[in-house]
């Protein structure tokens, strides 16, 4: 697999990746005294919702500020190149040469880099590794790379974040949970995958699975690479812009294939972080993944935005 491939599919897994991995649970009902498949459901909505409702969810994203090359003045002022809604007038400069991006703080701005007062530093964008936080009280900001640089502004009091109440969701439905056949993808395969910006991502295919419903075999593609925990699907179904969100959902399987099967609980089918913020970045759903069915499981449209 090639470099830009993995740093494709790795861009789009990133900020999904850590909320999967901190809301996912194991799927192993018939454990002595475990969970029934209600209270594992129950456990995932929970964390899902202590992720949205935390100080660094998606619910605190307020700005997306492309970067330009050379200097990039970044402040809450007329004269700033990059505008930051809040915070003092002057945060510093960004000096963008290549693929090397320097921070110099502005003299006597409070703005922290990495929780630390700093002087010029060096910005690890989300395409290079763990990314550099720069902050000033509650507000924030790191690099993106997203065919170019762009700064993720976030907001630890943004109203979207205070107004939150919950995401709605079908109620339990334990038939939308399928031990499904798994079909693995060809080496080396990969899709094409459009985002809200209208760029096109080569993302590689894990392989495809296959379910009956209704009297009807249903298949999806998955995205994954080799060291991938479990499969990515972005689907949409016959409820999409009715009850869910108009672009379509995300879902992870249970794990990763065991004999040619794949556990996929569509229970735990998720709205991508467009659906709450016009500044996230969002993979689309390909054409092969739009499925003849109502998928009703999982979470529903937020009606908030």
């Amino acid at each position: 697999m090639t470099n830009n491939i993995r740093h494709a599919l790795w861009l789009f897994l990133l900020p999904l990746s850590v909320m999967v991995t901190e809301i996912t649970i194991a799927d192993d009902s018939t454990a002595a005294n475990g969970p029934t498949h209600e209270e594992q459901i129950s456990q995932w909505r929970q964390s899902r919702h202590d992720r949205l409702a935390s100080e660094d969810g998606w619910l605190t994203l307020v700005g997306l500020e492309w970067l330009s090359d050379g200097e990039n003045r970044v402040g809450n002022s007329p004269t700033s190149t990059v505008r930051i809604p809040g915070g003092p007038a002057d945060w510093g400069t960004i000096y963008v040469n290549s693929d090397e991006l320097r921070f110099i703080p502005a003299t006597d701005s409070g703005v922290t880099v990495n929780g630390v007062e700093s002087g010029e530093v060096i910005l690890v964008a989300d395409s290079q590794g763990e990314p550099t936080l720069v902050t000033s009280g509650d507000l924030s900001f790191y690099v993106i790379f997203r065919g170019s640089y762009a700064l993720r502004i976030k907001n630890r009091q943004a109203p979207a974040l205070l107004e939150f109440t919950g995401m709605d969701n079908y109620d339990f439905q334990p038939d939308w949970k399928f031990d499904a056949r798994f079909i693995p993808a060809e080496e080396g395969q990969t899709i094409e995958i459009a985002d809200v910006l209208g760029q096109l991502n080569p993302t590689p295919v894990y392989g495809y699975v296959e379910f009956e419903r209704d009297g009807a075999t249903h298949r999806l593609l998955g995205l994954g690479a080799e060291d991938s925990e479990s499969v990515w699907f972005l689907f949409a179904d016959r409820t999409s812009g009715r009850e869910t969100y108009g672009a379509g959902r995300y879902l992870y399987s249970d794990g990763l294939p065991s004999d040619g099967r794949l556990v996929i609980d569509f229970n735990k089918a998720y709205n991508p972080p467009c659906v709450f913020s016009d500044y996230a970045t969002c993979p689309l759903t390909p054409q092969e993944n739009r499925l003849d069915v109502a998928v009703t499981a999982g979470e529903k449209n937020y009606k908030s935005h």
